[in-house]
């Protein structure tokens, strides 16, 4: 089987602005979106923040010709409870014939700032990251952990002490990643055989480095367009790529570039284009 035929490429709301996150701009709506992301390429979605989907949204994603490919499962895992948070969430995946929970160890406070752990707590989210990672297999769904801005796990230090103290598969997040700090070709050629899910995007290098300096929030930064098209940015797309394949990577490739609307977008226009951009440029690289 070659390389194009094992990629499966997918899509997500957030990259027309759909976000769990309070005040997240301007919302779509599922039909323009579906309809869209279709148009664009992708055969596969993630879900989107709860309730932007029907609870089993199999009969909307079917008119659009789509499949579930997962959802973003924002936990609270430094507290008590966090185990359980992942099952619920995988349980109703199974219930919408989804496979991936993708898991973010939230701090509860928007992506804007992030706590410090005791190491108390550090044991309490380790813990919760493999029970919950087991509960959610019961359920026929695979729990991976997004290393995300303004999340609790977010540097290569969180990263590395996730990698050794836990066996949770891991999401590489480009974006996310090179906004905090980490190299993600780099990541991804020392610990491609934890990976099993990838959300792509491209990063502006200069707003990169702002958020990072604590120039800007990373909320006003997205709202610059801190995300970019596949090819159009600071991340080496060609290298990170070949590292997952040489690991045998066997997952979903979402597309995922995240923005922020101020107002419905004219018809004709929005972020459509920008996600056929990424499509275009990922299927000449895997061929």
């Amino acid at each position: 089987m070659s390389t194009i035929e094992r990629a499966r490429i997918a899509a997500a709301p957030i990259s027309w602005g759909v976000c769990e996150v309070p005040g997240w701009g301007h919302q779509m709506e599922p039909e323009r979106v579906l309809a869209e992301l279709r148009a664009a390429g992708p055969a596969a979605t993630e879900a989107g923040p709860e309730g932007f989907l029907p609870e089993d949204p199999r009969e909307l994603l079917a008119a659009h010709d789509l499949t579930l490919v997962g959802a973003f499962v924002p936990a609270l895992l430094h507290e008590p409870g966090g185990a359980e948070a992942i099952e619920r969430a995988a349980a109703r995946l199974a219930g919408a014939g989804a496979g991936i929970a993708v898991v973010a160890a939230v701090s509860g406070a928007g992506y804007d700032s992030r706590p410090s752990l005791t190491e108390a707590q550090w044991a309490t989210l380790l813990a919760a990251l493999d029970e919950g990672a087991a509960r959610a297999a019961r359920h026929g769904v695979r729990a991976v952990l997004h290393p995300h801005v303004g999340t609790v796990i977010e540097s290569a230090q969180d990263i590395d002490r996730v990698l050794e103290g836990s066996s949770i598969p891991l999401c590489l997040d480009t974006g996310h990643l090179l906004v905090g700090g980490v190299d993600p070709a780099e990541l991804a050629e020392r610990a491609g055989d934890r990976v099993a899910h990838a959300h792509l995007k491209d990063v502006d290098g200069d707003l990169c480095t702002a958020v990072r300096n604590h120039e800007i929030a990373y909320s006003d930064a997205v709202r610059k367009g801190l995300y970019r098209p596949l090819g159009q940015g600071a991340i080496d797309v060609p290298r990170l790529i070949g590292a997952l394949e040489r690991h045998g990577f066997a997952g979903w490739y979402v597309l995922e570039q995240d923005v922020m609307l101020d107002a419905e977008p004219a018809d004709g226009n929005g972020p459509a284009a920008d996600v056929q951009a990424s499509v275009e440029y990922l299927r000449r690289i895997l061929a």
